[in-house]
């Protein structure tokens, strides 16, 4: 039986953790909504909100941050409670610093066999990397060892949508005060990926909640299930198979994905997303992973309707991500052609819409 003294350590011990998170969100601070140059003769303007200046340089450190706070709240995570979660990828990185800032051990299980190049940055920031074959092991080993040692499993495809914040904070209220801002109005799109399904349930409640115009897109790259699920209806699509483009697409239905939420959903092929990343550092600078390159096509998709139409307006998607490691990957011609990949005829329709054409992906049969 826990004890009236227990209780009030592990309640102060709460309170100065969630002190800690609401510090390191103010000094954090904003992240820049940047213009994507297009032809001013459109009418519609395309803007990119730039996550990768989060601390942990990616769009998973907000949702992180939120499922910290809210795991603590509901007494899930206590003082010395170990940290387990099954990812690969950014999020890993950001649940390992918000660990570290908490003083918590922090476990990530991730797919695949042992690679130090990937377990790295999770190690540097205090946690350990254990590594599971076959991948969709992850879940079921992140569970258990959680419960052998006593710890919680973070579980972001579930919690993450429900832990963070879509009235008015965070992401969501945010980028529509930004654009506000800078345009006047809102959006007539936003565009996302879905990998937990979170920063798209965010962003469609907030849109619903305060009755904004905007509608929302999702962007869903190849073997991915979103796009079929949403299309069928069916809430236990999968298709058992791993995206090759980091950080969203699922190989099943996720719990955090809110198909009512969602205006559209956009399939990407690869080879685009790749063919669209490069575009974005061309135009940035910045060496963004193959979500951005995801987002950024299917915002070109709606900005040539808008175009077309004579509607004008804006679009809004996010920069995910932009590391020095992805110009060994999706910014790498061996690494592409190694999976199969020929961004050449995406690359050739993005450059060519953008300098004043008609917006022609290519026919996916023809390649």
């Amino acid at each position: 039986m826990v004890g009236v003294a227990d209780s009030e350590h592990s309640t102060r011990w709460a309170a100065r953790a969630i002190g800690r998170l609401t510090t390191e969100s103010e000094q954090a601070g904003p992240t820049p909504l940047v213009p994507f140059r297009l032809p001013p003769e459109w009418g519609v303007a395309l803007y990119l909100k730039d996550e990768s200046a989060q601390p942990t340089g990616s769009v998973k450190h907000r949702a992180t941050r939120a499922m910290f706070r809210y795991a603590i709240a509901s007494g899930r995570i206590t003082e010395g409670t170990t940290v387990v979660e099954a990812t690969g990828g950014n999020a890993a990185v950001a649940q390992a610093y918000f660990a570290r800032l908490l003083g918590l051990p922090y476990v990530a299980v991730m797919p695949g066999r042992a690679d130090p190049a990937r377990a790295a940055a999770v190690e540097a920031l205090g946690g350990r990397c254990e590594f599971v074959v076959p991948p969709l092991a992850i879940y079921e080993t992140a569970r258990r060892l959680a419960a052998d040692v006593g710890g919680h499993y973070l579980d972001q495809f579930t919690w993450a949508e429900r832990a963070i914040d879509w009235r008015g904070d965070s992401l969501a209220g945010e980028l529509f005060d930004q654009h506000r801002e800078v345009a006047g109005d809102d959006p007539q799109w936003v565009v996302v990926g879905a990998g937990t399904g979170a920063t798209s349930a965010a962003l469609g409640r907030h849109i619903r909640y305060h009755g904004l115009p905007s509608r929302l897109a999702v962007v869903d790259p190849e073997n991915s299930a979103y796009f079929p699920g949403w299309a069928s209806g069916a809430a236990d699509y999968g298709t058992g198979m791993p995206s090759r483009i980091e950080g969203i697409g699922r190989p099943r239905m996720e719990p955090g994905f809110v198909p009512a939420l969602i205006d559209l959903v956009i399939p990407v092929p690869d080879a685009a997303s790749v063919a669209a990343a490069r575009a974005v550092r061309a135009r940035t600078g910045l060496a963004v992973g193959g979500s951005t390159g995801t987002n950024l096509w299917g915002a070109l998709h709606l900005v040539a309707e808008l175009r077309d139409r004579g509607v004008g307006g804006s679009v809004v998607s996010l920069v995910g991500d932009a590391a020095d490691r992805h110009l060994r990957t999706y910014h790498d011609d061996g690494w592409v052609a190694g999976r199969n990949l020929d961004p050449a005829p995406y690359a050739a329709a993005i450059e060519g819409f953008l300098a004043g054409g008609r917006w022609l992906p290519p026919d996916r049969s023809a390649h």
